[in-house]
């Protein structure tokens, strides 16, 4: 459950974001408040351009707001340097995206370390912490495979095993299970959550996906940039208010 006496993993006052698209400016975020607590599982969902990947961004230090503030675990994201930043990413934030975005010359077992290495952790230790993960998301056996050789679950699984190896506050996922089959996606969801539950890691999905949704333990539905509704559940997940 949410800690709520403690201080949020996320935090999100005032958050505007605007940028240039041709001769247009958009306003992606117009005054976006938003508090996210350790070990929530939560998705920002809401239609196409309503601001869900853009917020997504600004929580994982992708991006910057235009104007506002945005910390994670206290730490405001706009006095950080790059360096500060890269290390921050790095140490505290996982990520899951549509793409998977491994990297096809390694192996599974080489991209679910990858952070681990760059951390310094020892040989040792990212061997013992990433055989238990890659069993933990079913991928025991299919270490030495590079990600041609896998489905595109087993891909995406590889992903969520280098997203939480690294012991991160939070995990950023966005869109993870829009290139797979409704199968596929309950396992990962499956999966995520026990992982969720099991290490108190904070989830955040930029979704519209209603299977997303369904598994999401809290909803924040963002309309043209602001929040329209935030709902957590007490009974048996439902979809994002709103949406089919």
């Amino acid at each position: 459950m949410p800690k709520t006496n403690a201080v949020p993993v996320v935090e999100l006052t005032c958050v505007t974001k605007d940028y240039r698209q041709g001769t247009l400016d958009v306003h992606a975020l117009r005054g976006i408040d938003l508090i996210i607590h350790t070990g929530e599982f939560l998705a920002i969902c809401g239609p196409s351009g309503s601001g869900k990947t853009t917020a997504l961004n600004l929580i994982g230090a992708l991006d910057s707001a235009t104007s506002g503030r945005v910390r994670l675990e206290g730490h405001d994201l706009n006095t950080l340097s790059r360096r500060a930043l890269s290390r921050l990413r790095r140490d505290r934030i996982g990520f899951v995206f549509q793409a998977y975005n491994l990297l096809p010359v390694l192996t599974v077992y080489e991209n679910a370390e990858i952070v681990l290495a760059l951390q310094g952790v020892s040989q040792a230790e990212r061997r013992e912490r990433v055989m238990q993960l890659l069993a933990e998301v079913g991928l025991e056996g299919l270490e030495d495979r590079r990600p041609d050789q896998l489905s595109g679950g087993q891909q995406q699984r590889v992903a969520i095993a280098r997203a939480i190896a690294a012991n991160p506050a939070v995990v950023l996922a966005d869109e993870p299970t829009a290139n797979v089959d409704s199968e596929t996606a309950e396992k990962l969801l499956g999966i995520m959550h026990q992982l969720n539950r099991e290490r108190a890691v904070t989830f955040i999905f930029s979704t519209h996906d209603a299977r997303v949704m369904d598994h999401a333990q809290r909803l924040v539905r963002l309309v043209d940039g602001q929040v329209a509704s935030d709902e957590t559940k007490n009974q048996p997940p439902g979809r994002c208010p709103g949406l089919p």
